[in-house]
């Protein structure tokens, strides 16, 4: 089957996209800069698709923002816990440089920041459900997570880690579901297709955990949250179901000892 120009297009622009978070998550500084060239010659060569390479330039823009200043403090004599935390906050620049792709390609983002509308029924593949069940269900398969505890030993250890765990698991949370859906997802669904936004978005989150040393394979099915949280937000037209079942997720994987 041919497929359109338009399509091959979208289709090199994501490639470059994912090639530049994984060099970048493995610091190829050298190399990162062949994929941001590519997005710079695409930008160049096209009008119509601009706003969506601007978003993958500048979002690799803020991801080597991003691991220059992780890079500069690790070399500071802090507590890991602190390292941790100012690291999940230098997302920051990637929001800031997606912000500013925006602002140049004049893009209205949604950010999907309404409360849900508790009334609504949500479309399953054979019938309708109330959103309340809907979102019980999600944060039942969120909580899973914490299954794991059961058998945990160190409960001492896990009370000492709780305070921890509520700083990572706010900023995480909340800055990741901002960049992917937030950003990300809306400004992709007002020009391309519902599937592809939710494609790049998901594989582009599952890659960026590269980036705190998680394998490669792992984060690929990380990709799998990515999808789960953007059909939540798409279901429901609001991030903060997700932002809430991203936090359980964390606040799961921090008291397991995952996140160290």
């Amino acid at each position: 089957m041919t497929r359109s120009p338009h399509t091959l297009f979208l289709i090199s622009s994501a490639s470059l996209f994912f090639s530049g978070i994984i060099l970048l998550s493995y610091r190829a500084y050298g190399w990162e800069l062949l994929p941001m060239l590519g997005l710079l010659i695409l930008y160049i060569s096209t009008k119509n698709n601009r706003s969506v390479v601007s978003l993958f330039l500048f979002f690799l823009i803020g991801f080597l923002t991003f691991q220059c200043a992780t890079g500069w403090m690790n070399g500071w004599e802090i507590l890991k816990e602190t390292k941790i935390l100012l690291n999940r906050s230098f997302l920051l620049f990637i929001l800031f440089a997606l912000a500013v792709s925006q602002w140049i390609a004049k893009g209205k983002v949604r950010l999907y920041m309404t409360l849900p509308d508790w009334s609504k029924r949500i479309s399953m593949p054979s019938q309708t459900i109330s959103l309340p069940l809907f979102l019980l269900i999600g944060l039942a398969g969120s909580s899973t997570i914490f299954i794991p505890l059961i058998w945990s030993e160190g409960i001492s250890e896990l009370k000492s880690l709780f305070l921890f765990a509520i700083g990572f698991t706010i900023l995480n949370a909340t800055l990741e579901e901002l960049i992917w859906r937030g950003v990300m997802l809306s400004s992709l669904i007002q020009n391309t297709s519902v599937v592809y936004a939710i494609t790049v978005t998901s594989i582009g989150f599952g890659l960026l955990h590269l980036s705190i040393g998680i394998p490669l394979l792992l984060s690929l099915l990380f990709s799998f949250g990515g999808l789960f949280y953007s059909i939540v937000v798409l279901k429901t037209d609001s991030i903060y179901p997700s932002i809430a079942f991203h936090m359980v997720m964390n606040m799961g994987m921090v008291l397991n000892g995952w996140i160290n």
